[in-house]
């Protein structure tokens, strides 16, 4: 199980590879995919970035500005607002041996191309007995948080996480970011690399400046608890942490940032989950049919003679995402994590 400091927090864990000993620059999340994009295009010639704004004007959040100038027309394409036209032409190319990066602006906005993702990109390899690969990674800013109007606001990674032969990966540091970044890009198999918007300049980290890797598939223990394991990922790994500081003293919380939704960090669950023996779930997704579900599930399987109560979950609500005046309501914050962890505890 891999450990990672969250930098905004002061909890006690083990870190990655010490980035001091390494030229770093300190980096928002959404600096790091930049980072993490120029340094596979640097690297593999066949890395080709296309969707809606991405070239000139940098992407909607800048997540690709200078790449255009550095990497010129051929490489870095601004297309057509046809989602289903990027992703389609984004298998094609990934068929044919290139390793595209298709922005979709908002997850929200996928909903055109899910077929292009679940019947072709994620089918390629069974469908044709392993010939071809389809090494595409679709990035997509995702989650709520930022005042968006309707279809912005989106958090659908239990969809993705359902289709087998699609991996699904959600950074939440700066660090992580650019680490999984790389290993998406280079993975001969679809990714939909999510990243959570609400903190894309919301704090820094120091990002070493060359290549590097975060293995896909690996939870990372953000604090180290005894008495509940927290399992989260995103954005809400922000208010997981600061509840867990916050009930310091009162209950000894574990926080549990899985990183990679699909596949599942099982050991990683059931490792917490046997320390502790009380789980709680934390994602801002609707509760129905969300990851949160699996999880629980995942524990009562291979866990269920050292659960002692219930997996809590603590999730948005199943409705749609709303508009402004009851965004903050809707997601998850820290107070409502807080009281999460302790009907857990009370059982």
């Amino acid at each position: 199980m891999a450990t990672h400091a969250d930098s905004d927090t002061d909890a006690d864990v083990q870190a990655e590879p010490d980035v001091d000993a390494v030229e770093s620059e300190n980096l928002t999340l959404v600096q790091a995919v930049r980072d993490g994009l120029y340094t596979e295009m640097q690297r593999d010639d066949d890395v080709v970035v296309m969707g809606e704004d991405v070239g000139e004007n940098g992407g909607v959040f800048r997540a690709t500005e200078g790449l255009h100038d550095e990497f010129g027309d051929q490489r870095v394409i601004d297309t057509p607002l046809a989602e289903s036209g990027i992703l389609g032409t984004a298998v094609g190319m990934a068929a044919y041996g290139m390793r595209p990066v298709p922005e979709i602006q908002f997850l929200g906005f996928i909903y055109p191309g899910f077929d292009q993702v679940v019947s072709h990109a994620a089918r390629l390899r069974t469908r044709s007995r392993g010939r071809y690969t389809c090494p595409m990674v679709i990035r997509a800013p995702y989650g709520g948080g930022i005042r968006a109007p309707e279809h912005h606001s989106e958090s659908s990674e239990a969809m993705f996480a359902h289709q087998p032969g699609l991996k699904v990966v959600i950074p939440s540091t700066p660090y992580d970011t650019k680490g999984l970044l790389t290993s998406a890009i280079r993975s001969p198999d679809p990714v939909l690399f999510l990243e959570p918007k609400l903190i894309y300049r919301a704090f820094r980290e120091e990002v070493p400046t060359e290549s590097y890797e975060v293995p896909l598939g690996e939870a990372a223990v953000r604090r180290e608890g005894s008495d509940i394991s927290v399992f989260t990922w995103g954005a809400m790994t922000r208010p997981t942490l600061e509840a867990a500081e916050n009930l310091e003293g009162e209950i000894d919380v574990e926080v549990v940032d899985l990183r990679t939704l699909s596949p599942l960090d099982e050991d990683a669950i059931v490792e917490s989950f046997e320390k502790t023996g009380r789980a709680a779930v934390v994602h801002e997704a609707p509760k129905t049919g969300g990851l949160g579900a699996e999880i629980a599930a995942t524990i009562q399987e291979q866990s269920l003679l050292y659960q002692e109560a219930p997996v809590e979950r603590i999730t948005g609500f199943d409705t749609p995402f709303p508009l402004y005046a009851l965004e903050d309501y809707y997601l998850p914050e820290a107070a409502r994590v807080e009281t999460g962890i302790r009907e857990a505890m009370e059982f």
